[in-house]
């Protein structure tokens, strides 16, 4: 018995210094990082190292700098007078009227060292009175130069010399994943910097928003933060911040900026002209799908596909026809229908463009001379709107007015509207083009009445009021 158990310890012990000899000189150890709650393991990959040095190497202090002392606060401030009929009727006229104000706070950007100043139309929309806080605290007065309802962009201007400005960056080449920062002045939180990386560019919010050609975000933004500046790592300016989607009205995620192409020539449309011109291609037609690509029986799923060129436009005098598709702008690449309408908003009437587009599957190249838009989709009245030139005005023996040439809102169709009817006037304001007409929807109050007289097709004037 003995030595039956002296063989199979001998045995045992004799596997167990084999096997050790085995993990000692001929298998590999594996490597163990030890790590504890306060540093975690670092697991090595081929490019964590790529990574980790781009991180480092970002360094958003540099644009901080540059562009705080150049955002402002910006308060709007509304005077609105409310009359009690029967106080009036009991005590008289002059009695029974009482006057409130109404505060609104955003932000501003300053874009030039005279104190120009940009920030969103909705900021300052009814504003009776604007004031703009700087970096210092110092406060102004500010005059509104001009706005743009459709960008949601408007210009003011302070009283003041040499002051720090931000310069504007091209949008255009702002990239996908590349770091950006938000400035601004959230909650009346004053000098506020958040950092976040571009989402998407060319977003279209859909819904009843007039800019479909914006900037995504991740970068922090919140009431008080519209009309700050979205800036990159260089510190100049790429977009104005405009809008959240959150259903709690706080940031959940994602915002969206103006790109500062759009916003640059706004501001100098403003600037020179008084108003924001608009250039067109002259086509119609809409961005590529899968779907539409098989109903079409072509190869294409993204690019704008032309189904019609207005005659006379410069896109019929440089050769474009139907069922081409325009894949790129300038070297832009234009995948949906907001990178076209984002391009052409950076753009002025006579301005030349190249246009690179597809044709029986080949790709061709043309240049165009964009001109001035004489047709205009209004969503809030749900008319599309086309300018009077001076022979039809003639024809209609007036003076001024915009022609009606479609009709979505049915509720206009059933009260009597109808294609070529004239606007004249809204509110007792004349109506010259459409853009007098984008201008007044844009600064009618909420729950205001809207009173415009029309030339139905007889030639007679008609009044309606619309809320």
């Amino acid at each position: 018995m003995k030595k039956i158990v002296s063989t199979i310890l001998i045995s045992a012990l004799g596997g167990a210094l084999t096997l050790g000899a085995y993990k000692l000189f001929i298998e590999n150890p594996p490597v163990v990082y030890e790590s504890n709650s306060s540093q975690p393991a670092m697991v090595n990959t081929a490019f964590t190292g790529n990574v980790v040095a781009a991180m480092e190497n970002t360094d958003f202090t540099i644009a901080a700098e540059k562009t705080l002392n150049a955002v402002v606060h910006v308060k709007n401030t509304s005077y609105k007078t409310i009359q009690d009929p029967f106080q009036q009727f009991f005590y008289g006229q002059g009695n029974g009227t009482r006057q409130y104000s109404q505060v609104g706070t955003g932000s501003g950007v300053i874009i030039s060292s005279d104190g120009y100043i940009i920030t969103n139309n909705h900021v300052i929309k009814g504003a009776s009175e604007i004031e703009v806080t700087l970096d210092n605290k110092k406060i102004l007065k500010a005059e509104l130069i001009g706005a743009d309802a459709t960008n949601d962009i408007a210009l003011l201007k302070i009283e003041s010399k040499e002051l720090p400005y931000i310069p504007f960056g091209n949008s255009d080449n702002v990239k996908v994943g590349e770091w950006v920062l938000a400035v601004g002045n959230p909650y009346n939180l004053t000098s506020t910097v958040t950092a976040g990386i571009v989402s998407a560019k060319g977003r279209d919010l859909g819904g009843n928003n007039d800019v479909n050609s914006f900037i995504q975000t991740d970068a922090a933004v919140n009431p008080g933060n519209s009309g700050g500046a979205l800036v990159n790592t260089r510190g100049e300016l790429i977009g104005i911040n405009t809008a959240i989607t959150s259903q709690t009205g706080s940031f959940v995620g994602y915002s969206f900026a103006v790109p500062s192409n759009i916003a640059k020539k706004v501001v100098e449309d403003l600037m020179e002209f008084g108003n924001v011109q608009t250039a067109i291609l002259g086509i119609r037609g809409g961005e590529l799908n899968s779907e539409l690509a098989d109903e079409l029986n072509i190869d294409y799923t993204q690019g704008f596909y032309i189904s019609e060129v207005t005659s006379g436009s410069g896109a019929e005098k440089s050769g474009l026809k139907e069922n081409d598709i325009i894949v790129k702008l300038d070297n832009v690449k234009i995948s949906t229908y907001a990178d076209l309408t984002g391009f052409l908003r950076s753009k002025r009437p006579n301005d030349k463009v190249n246009i690179t587009f597809l044709r029986d599957g080949k790709e061709q190249t043309a240049s165009v001379v964009l001109s001035k838009n004489e047709v205009s989709t209004v969503s809030t009245l749900g008319l599309e709107l086309k300018n009077l030139d001076k022979a039809e005005l003639k024809s209609y023996n007036i003076s001024n007015g915009v022609k009606i040439t479609g009709i979505s809102n049915k509720e206009l169709s059933y009260y009597g509207v109808k294609k070529g009817f004239v606007i004249t006037s809204i509110n007792n304001e004349k109506i010259s083009t459409i853009d007098d007409v984008t201008k007044i929807i844009s600064n009618k109050e909420q729950g205001q009445v809207l009173r415009i007289e029309m030339l139905n097709l007889n030639g007679e004037l008609e009044r309606y009021i619309f809320r």
